[in-house]
């Protein structure tokens, strides 16, 4: 399985709102420089580094973005 579909696998789980949030994170942490994101859950160090603090509602959030950054969704603007 590859970046992107272990990050859609994941996704997926995102949406139940009865189980926690999950962690994007798949243990392949580099920042890439052009983009600011992860090269491994395409989220911003900011992203990261705040995760652990977030409520349900914002992990949701992310993960919207997430899914955008990887290509999984197109945005709505």
């Amino acid at each position: 399985m590859n970046t992107v579909d272990t990050l859609a696998a994941l996704a997926s789980l995102a949406h139940d709102t009865k189980q926690p949030v999950p962690s994007p994170c798949i243990s392949v942490c580099r920042i890439d420089e052009n983009s600011g994101l992860c090269i491994g859950c395409y989220r911003s160090i900011t992203e990261i580094i705040d995760w652990g603090r977030q409520t349900d509602a914002r992990k949701r959030l992310v993960w919207r973005q997430i899914a955008v950054r990887a290509g999984l969704t197109q945005s709505a603007a």
